[in-house]
């Protein structure tokens, strides 16, 4: 059986982030989730789904119910992330699940992480930092150099 993955991510850097990835999941099926409608190269037009641009709000609320749903519809075998936001409530969701997530720190996080990733590392299966500056932040985390 082929495996699946569900791609979690915000827009702009982060997206172009988890697509240099693309080799890695590439091979499986796999469908993406974003929090904007943005024009979208070929290969996501027809398995893309879009969530509400909320991390702090009482939308979140409303993604989380969103996650469960595609989640559910999708069952996909691993969730992958670079960030931001709209990677918390699959992760939840995903937990609950029994769905594992790999979340990849974004590349712009030299030596303070950001918000997503302090969250993440709790949550994610598997947790990898572009730069060794970070591994005092993540001790439990995985060093996996710059996404090129």
């Amino acid at each position: 059986m082929t495996r699946k993955v569900c791609v979690v991510s915000s827009c702009g850097g982060h997206l172009t982030e988890v697509r240099a990835l693309r080799a890695a999941y590439a091979r499986y099926r796999h469908f993406y989730v974003l929090n904007d409608r943005v024009l979208l190269p070929a290969d996501m037009e027809d398995k893309t789904y879009f969530i509400r641009h909320s991390e702090r709000d009482l939308l979140f609320v409303v993604n989380l119910f969103e996650a469960w749903r595609i989640l559910r519809a999708e069952r996909p075998d691993v969730i992958l992330s670079t960030g931001a936001g709209p990677v918390v409530p699959f992760a939840l969701v995903g937990r609950l699940l029994g769905i594992p997530t790999v979340f990849v720190e974004t590349f712009t996080r030299i030596s303070k992480p950001s918000l997503t990733a302090r969250i993440m590392y709790h949550l994610a299966a598997r947790f990898i930092y572009q730069w060794p500056s970070l591994a005092r932040h993540f001790p439990r985390g995985v060093y996996g150099g710059v996404l090129a």
